[in-house]
């Protein structure tokens, strides 16, 4: 069932979904990106930074943790942080996230932001994605 808060999509037209996730953001900055493995979390981030423009590689920060984007305005940056490999909320904090996610000006993207949960922002839009099969996805916002 597809309503206002729900976005069924084929990674053939990730742009469109994209758009979805961009729209109903807003003026809102920080997305946190729910789903388990394979559920297409940085296939997402990557679609959602080129609606925005980034002209850098983007790529799974899995064993980086952060990756940063230059936005073409020249001065926001766009944070790509995955938090699949920790387990503490501490280990979060000792690599600055905190800081990160209230940079109003930034656009943070977060994998598997659970143990984030106590930190984040109010307005933090949650983005839940579900595999379907092989190129079917579907969103709830």
């Amino acid at each position: 069932m597809q309503d206002q808060n729900t976005f069924t999509y084929d990674l053939r037209d990730i742009a469109a979904a994209a758009e979805f996730v961009l729209a109903k953001a807003g003026p809102r900055k920080v997305i946190a990106f729910y789903g388990g493995m394979g559920a297409g979390k940085t296939t997402l981030i990557k679609a959602i930074c080129a609606q925005l423009g980034v002209q850098d590689i983007t790529a799974s920060p899995t064993f980086a943790l952060i990756n940063v984007y230059a936005h073409p305005d020249g001065h926001t940056q766009v944070y790509h942080i995955d938090l699949y490999r920790l387990r503490h909320l501490e280990e979060a904090l000792d690599i600055g996230v905190e800081e990160i996610l209230y940079k109003s000006a930034d656009y943070v993207f977060i994998e598997w932001p659970e143990i984030l949960e106590p930190l984040m922002p109010e307005d933090v839009l949650r983005v839940h994605l579900e595999n379907l099969g092989d190129t079917q996805r579907r969103m709830g916002i």
